[in-house]
């Protein structure tokens, strides 16, 4: 195993002295259990990584808050991690252009070692805060840095702190250790500590959980708060493949309470544009007429079926 990076707040006890690289006791006789049993303590102590996570949720809604201002503004949201740190802030990245209607320029990812190491590991490229530092250089006012690390301590992802941190950049570490010494590693620290792992050191398992359902969140409630989702209804995705315009039809369905003929006909005559399809079908406008209206409620359905523009002329839709 490397050593931490000189100057951390975990480095001068070394790895071992990290919660994440702790023997877990109830897993001890690990080798000997029946099958049954390792999978039954693998995801009680998945559970118990949720718990702990939920337990963050105030910090987990000013970040989501953060974030939603960083992309209202015009700004980049930035994951930067190792490892499986890394690829989780991936998985986030690219899942919200489908799901939200994103631009993949504003929600973005790095990873040590770069896009090789999303399917190879590349251990020794965590070690080098010069290469996180150069990957989050481009950040600036307005933007906002989220690095993961469930040690607390990857120089990758501390080196992008401390430039986005120089940059004046809006910063927040996720970390699945205690928040002890880390209140000046960036402007919101999310502690989750997990704890030891069933599988000593294998931060892939409950901790690498415990990340996903706080990034999860973030980018959840934050997509809520800009009006990409009404009721409970993804409003803003993109229809790239047979089952997300199959998705888009139903969504329009039910949300304007017709049938898949009619949703399809709506869906259609909007330009592919759900949000456009919903107010069409429930004010009476037509496509153009709607998209203004969408316009001047910010993108919120809800406000655009309760709100009227002044110059506003219905037509066919």
């Amino acid at each position: 195993m490397t050593e931490p990076a000189k100057g951390t707040s975990r480095g001068a006890g070394g790895w071992g002295s990290l919660s994440t690289e702790a023997r877990n006791p109830a897993s001890e006789s690990l080798d000997t259990l029946e099958t049954d049993e390792v999978v039954s303590l693998l995801l009680e102590e998945d559970q118990r990584g949720l718990e702990i996570a939920r337990r963050s949720r105030e910090g987990i809604a000013r970040a989501a808050s953060w974030a939603a201002e960083t992309l209202e503004g015009g700004g980049e949201i930035l994951f930067a991690g190792a490892g499986t740190s890394g690829r989780l802030g991936i998985l986030e990245a690219a899942e919200c252009p489908p799901t939200f209607g994103t631009d993949p320029e504003q929600i973005r990812a790095v990873i040590a070692g770069g896009p090789e190491a999303v399917f190879a590991a590349r251990e020794g490229s965590e070690d080098i805060s010069e290469d996180g530092a150069a990957a989050a250089g481009h950040l600036g006012t307005g933007d906002l840095l989220v690095a993961i690390s469930a040690s607390s301590v990857t120089p990758f992802a501390l080196g992008a702190l401390v430039s986005a941190r120089s940059n004046c950049s809006r910063t927040i570490m996720v970390t699945c250790t205690s928040a002890a010494g880390l209140s000046t590693a960036a402007d919101l620290v999310l502690a989750l500590d997990t704890g030891p792992e069933v599988l000593t050191g294998s931060t892939r398992l409950k901790a690498g959980s415990a990340t996903k359902a706080v990034l999860n969140a973030v980018t959840t409630a934050a997509m809520v708060r800009l009006g990409k989702v009404y009721g409970n209804l993804m409003v803003d995705l993109r229809p790239g493949s047979a089952k997300l315009r199959d998705r888009a039809l139903r969504i329009v369905a039910t949300a304007c309470e017709v049938s898949r003929e009619e949703a399809a006909r709506l869906y259609d005559a909007s330009g592919g544009e759900v949000k456009t399809a919903i107010v069409m079908a429930r004010c009476g406008l037509d496509a153009d007429a709607s998209r203004e209206r969408l316009r001047v409620a910010g993108g919120h359905v809800r406000t655009a079926l309760t709100s009227r523009p002044v110059a506003e002329s219905s037509g066919p839709v």
